[in-house]
C-alpha cells in the first residue's frame, strides 16, 4: 500500500453505537483510534449508558444531544439504529470521515499484519480514481501497478475520489435471505486489490466500513429510507443501500470517483438472519423498483453541488416512486430535510472536544 501523510486534524472516525459496552471494541481498535478524534453516536433506542475505556479523544452524542441539535420532530427520527452514524457525519467538521460499525474489529493482511483501516481509506481518497475507463490491473496508482496497454493517455490523470468502500472478512455483508440459506458461509478471501467503480454503474454501498470526503459529498451520505407503517424503524440493511445509490448518482454526475476493495475489517458474529429477514423483506422487494430508477436517473447541469444533486434526486423520487409506496414520498421529504439541516450545520462552529 502506498503511504500518504495523514493529518489527524483532517480525520474524524464515526462510530454508531448499538451496543452499550464498547470496551472490547475500543481496545481492539486502540492502535488506530488513539491517533484520531472519534465521534460516537449512541443509538437513540439504546437505554443503557455507554461503557467506553479511557485514553481516547472523543465526543459522545446521545438521544438528548440529537434532540437538542435537530429537535424531536420528523428529522430526529431519522437517526434510529445504525442510522445514528449519520448524525456523526453531520456533527463532524473534518475533511475526511471514516465510519466503522461497532461489530467490527481490525482485520489482518495475508502476511499477518494488522490492517490500518484509516491509512488505506485515506490512500484511496487522496489518489485519483478512474471511473470513465476501466483499468484491468485495478487501481493504477497503487505501488507496483500502472495503466495497461490501450488505456487512453488523455485519461490517465484520473479524477478526484470522494468515496472509499471497504470490505469485510468473516461475516460478509450478505442480505438476510442469503444468510438464512447459507448460515455457515464465511468470507475468508483477503483480496489485495482496490478498483474504481465505473461511472454509470450502481453498487450496494455498506455503511459498515466506509470513508468519504465530507467537503465534496457529505450531504449525499444521508438517512432517508424508513419502514412504512412502523414509526421510526428503518429497513435493516436497506437504508444504507438507498444512501449508496443516491451518493453514486451524485458522484457520477459530478465526475468524481468511488473506490471499492481495501481496507478490510473483521466482522463479528451477530444477529439473527430470520429476524432480519422479517424486517427487511418488504424493503428487499421494493429495491427491484428502485434500482432501475437510479440507473436511469439523470440530473441537470445546473446541479453542481452535492446539496443541489440531492434535492433533484428527491424531486425525482417523489415524482416517479412516490406513487408506488408512501415510504418513497417520506424518503424524498427526508432528503430535503437533510439538506436543510446540513446547510444549517455548515454555518455552525465545530464542536469543542
Amino acid at each position: 500500500m502506498s503511504q500518504v501523510s495523514i493529518k489527524d486534524d483532517e480525520v474524524d472516525i464515526v462510530i454508531g453505537a448499538l451496543h452499550s459496552d464498547l470496551t472490547s471494541f475500543m481496545d481492539e481498535w486502540r492502535p488506530v483510534f488513539s491517533r484520531f478524534h472519534l465521534i460516537i453516536v449512541q443509538d437513540p433506542d439504546l437505554k443503557e449508558e455507554l461503557k467506553i475505556p479511557g485514553g481516547f479523544n472523543l465526543d459522545v452524542y446521545t438521544k438528548s444531544d440529537i434532540e437538542r441539535v435537530v429537535g424531536t420532530s420528523f428529522t430526529a427520527s431519522l437517526f434510529s439504529g445504525y442510522s445514528c452514524r449519520y448524525f456523526g457525519y453531520f456533527m463532524s467538521k473534518k475533511k475526511y470521515i471514516v465510519s466503522i460499525d461497532d461489530d467490527c474489529i481490525p482485520a489482518r493482511e495475508n502476511n499477518g499484519n494488522s490492517v490500518d483501516v484509516v491509512a488505506q481509506h485515506i490512500t484511496n481518497l487522496t489518489t485519483p480514481a478512474t471511473p470513465f475507463f476501466f483499468n484491468t490491473l485495478y487501481d493504477p496508482f497503487r505501488k507496483g501497478a500502472d495503466f495497461v496497454r490501450g488505456y487512453p493517455f488523455s485519461m490517465r490523470n484520473g479524477v478526484t475520489c470522494a468515496l472509499s468502500c471497504g470490505l469485510w472478512l468473516n461475516l460478509a455483508d450478505y442480505d438476510a435471505p442469503t444468510q438464512a440459506l447459507k448460515p455457515e458461509q464465511r468470507n475468508s478471501r483477503y483480496v489485495d486489490a482496490v478498483l474504481t467503480v465505473p461511472a454509470g454503474t450502481m453498487m450496494p454501498v455498506s455503511g459498515i466500513n466506509i470513508a468519504f470526503d465530507r467537503e465534496v459529498i457529505g450531504p449525499a451520505l444521508l438517512p432517508a429510507l424508513r419502514l412504512a407503517g412502523e414509526g421510526k424503524l428503518r429497513w435493516e440493511t436497506v437504508e444504507d443501500i438507498w444512501c449508496g445509490m443516491c451518493v453514486k448518482v451524485v458522484c457520477d454526475h459530478m465526475g468524481i470517483g468511488v473506490k471499492s476493495g481495501l481496507p478490510y475489517v473483521w466482522r463479528k458474529e451477530r444477529g439473527d438472519a430470520v429476524e432480519s429477514l422479517k424486517k427487511e423483506w418488504e424493503g428487499v422487494k421494493l429495491m427491484e423498483e428502485v434500482v432501475p430508477f437510479f440507473q436511469s436517473l439523470k440530473l441537470s447541469q445546473t446541479a453542481t453541488t452535492a446539496e443541489e444533486c440531492v434535492v433533484e434526486i428527491a424531486a425525482a423520487v417523489e415524482e416517479r416512486l412516490g406513487q408506488l409506496d408512501p415510504v418513497f414520498a417520506r424518503a424524498a421529504k427526508a432528503m430535503v430535510e437533510w439538506v436543510k439541516l446540513w446547510k444549517v450545520g455548515a454555518r455552525s462552529p465545530a464542536p469543542v472536544s
